[in-house]
């Protein structure tokens, strides 16, 4: 069922222009991703689709059966309701009776013997009977005891960032709707509880759209990613795989029609050097076409996130950590914690929020000082450190004001040099945004050009404090690109699964009351490792079994089909790889012809398939093959 369509919708901001004759279609089925990079409007869009916002032009055509539940990046909250009452918010009478009796029942609890009470309580009672909604009751503190979230009756006020974020979540979850709509929804949430919410989404019955950077999440729930590039809408049909897959088949397609289109340009800019009788005879509709062809040129330079910046260098002596422990009051952060950070450290940080991952972080860069033990820097480092917080950035400064204190000139890798300008450029800030006082930049924006400034400072140790909330995928590639070529180490908190396993070889797990836990491997091994420990099974003595020659197992061999298919087995693999290269031949020779290019595809992915499943018998006869030889 279509739930939503929006048609030929435009949306500007003053001069600019976030997007421009967008279309798009929501339907129950779909657990659509978005992603893009920031500024390009992504909860602009959200917003709109909410009805939070009205597009400029274009219309939004909603089914009469939408109800929307809409989640923001940044809530807000009734500072004086309870965790139960800010999640029954809303106007349908549905949510008007739960929130009334569960208020009911926080003033019994204060007057026991108010029989007004008892007498209302009993009536709604009867309405929660009428409108069946005890069942939605249990699932809300259900959802709530898995966030973690035990006191029912806890004020707002009295709860921390983390928290007040998990009730939203609990809250949208939890409202009946058809469309769900989510704005970053595993910002600053743990892994536990973004694997929770990933299972809770792929079982819900209703339509999903969403905005994420978490790569592993967008793999693991949707089923469609929407790509906003430029003020254009792309759609993918798939998970975040898929999307790779296809993106990089329309991108190779755009390439060799760029190619064409820049040969054609080179054409037509000789005939218009000619002179004036050369051109009177074709005048018009040439020149015209000529100036659209130079335009689309001009607007198609495909922009790509770079970043390869020269570092200072780095002695034998960088960071030793010596018995160190801090705590705030009773809580305890870090406990008798001890090691020596190492040139090459890739570290990832972990555990669940409030335990004290940040405070690790700090106590290393020096901007708070332990309790007990000792800490020393060595004197050639130089600390990056990029924080949760941005460190309140000159929202009346302007874009290319900010970059220029670091210098006008920066150093490269190469040692060559680069204006400040063009390393905005670079990094998606073109020269119309760069004289912008950074208060008119979106928020994402805001995080990528205070990532740009931590880079740029001419570092050998890098601190990244939850890097990957609100900076967009393709940011966040660059920023793996350049701890990749980073010589120094690299220490990180962050919950974003796909970015701790694309980045890290070692592990601070921080397991409660200061303890933390020193672990090789990615996140994934940790993981495994984990989930390995939980369902281990339980050792089982069995008696002694003594077996006969004629019981035992008899000689294991091939079957006749098997042996044929053994012997075969290599030149099939071998054959289908050449009609692989073939297809991509062919490809490229009928890059213009889409009916064409779309044939070529389907027997590509039929191909492909095909060799996967050759590929996975040639592992099983030549593992058996062996076992055979060893016989």
């Amino acid at each position: 069922m279509i739930l939503l369509s929006l048609s030929h919708i435009k949306k500007t901001y003053g001069e600019k222009v976030i997007f421009d004759d967008l279309s798009l279609t929501v339907d129950s089925s779909k657990k659509i991703g978005m992603i893009g990079i920031n500024g390009t409007g992504k909860s602009s869009l959200l917003k709109i689709m909410a009805g939070l916002e009205t597009p400029d032009m274009g219309e939004v055509i909603t089914s009469n059966e939408l109800v929307i539940e809409y989640l923001p990046q940044n809530p807000v909250f009734e500072e004086d309701s309870t965790v139960l009452q800010q999640i029954f918010k809303g106007t349908s009478p549905f949510m008007k009776v739960l929130r009334e009796y569960e208020q009911t029942i926080t003033d019994l609890e204060e007057k026991p013997e108010d029989e007004g009470l008892q007498a209302k309580l009993l009536e709604l009672s009867e309405q929660m009977d009428r409108q069946g909604a005890w069942q939605l009751e249990s699932e809300a503190k259900a959802i709530l005891t898995k966030l973690g979230l035990l006191n029912f009756n806890q004020k707002v006020k009295e709860l921390s960032g983390g928290q007040r974020k998990k009730i939203a979540l609990a809250g949208a979850l939890i409202r009946p709707c058809n469309l769900l709509i989510l704005d970053e929804p595993t910002n600053h949430l743990d892994n536990e509880t973004i694997a929770y919410l990933e299972e809770v989404l792929k079982n819900k019955k209703s339509g999903v759209v969403m905005v994420t950077h978490d790569r592993y999440f967008l793999e693991r729930v949707t089923n469609q990613i929407v790509e906003l590039d430029q003020g254009k809408i792309y759609e993918y049909s798939g998970n975040y795989e898929a999307y790779l897959e296809q993106k990089a088949l329309r991108e190779s397609i755009e390439e060799r029609l760029r190619e064409k289109q820049q040969s054609l340009y080179k054409q037509e800019l000789e005939w218009m050097r000619k002179g004036v009788e050369a051109r009177r005879t074709k005048q018009k509709a040439r020149k015209e076409r000529f100036y659209e062809l130079e335009e689309s040129l001009s607007n198609d330079q495909k922009q790509n996130l770079d970043l390869n910046l020269g570092t200072s260098r780095l002695g034998k002596k960088i960071i030793s950590l010596e018995n160190v422990s801090k705590s705030f009051g009773d809580k305890c952060c870090v406990k008798d914690f001890t090691y020596t950070v190492l040139r090459d450290d890739r570290i990832g940080i972990i555990g669940n929020n409030g335990m004290g991952k940040s405070t690790l972080l700090n106590l290393i860069a020096g901007d708070i000082l332990p309790d007990a033990g000792k800490i020393e820097i060595g004197d050639t480092v130089r600390i990056g450190y990029y924080t949760q917080e941005s460190q309140a950035l000159d929202l009346n400064m302007r874009v290319i004001d900010y970059v220029k204190e670091q210098g006008e000139f920066i150093k490269t890798a190469d040692g060559s040099l680069i204006s400040a300008s063009k390393m905005l450029e670079r990094f998606l800030f073109p020269p119309m945004v760069q004289y912008t006082p950074i208060g008119k930049l979106s928020g994402g924006e805001r995080r990528r050009l205070y990532l740009l400034g931590v880079l740029m400072q001419d570092i050998n140790v890098l601190f990244l404090d939850e890097p990957t909330n609100d900076l967009d995928i393709y940011t966040l590639q660059v920023l793996e690109s350049f701890i990749d070529d980073f010589n120094g180490p690299v220490i990180t908190v962050s919950h974003d699964r796909y970015f701790l396993d694309r980045i890290v070889d070692k592990l601070f797990v921080y397991k409660g009351n200061g303890e933390i836990l020193n672990i090789p491997g990615n996140y994934s091994d940790y993981a495994i490792r984990e989930q390995g420990e939980k369902e281990a099974p339980v050792e089982v003595k069995k008696e002694k079994v003594v077996t006969t020659r004629k019981e035992q197992a008899p000689k294991l061999k091939f079957t006749y089909k098997e042996q044929k298919e053994y012997e075969q087995i290599d030149s099939v693999i071998e054959q289908l790889e050449d009609e692989l290269e073939r297809l991509d031949k062919e490809m490229a020779e009928n890059a213009t012809h889409f009916a064409r290019l779309q044939e070529l595809t389907k027997e590509k992915e039929d191909k492909e398939e095909e060799l996967a499943f050759q590929m996975e018998r040639w592992e099983y006869l030549n593992e058996k093959a062996e076992q055979i030889a060893r016989q």
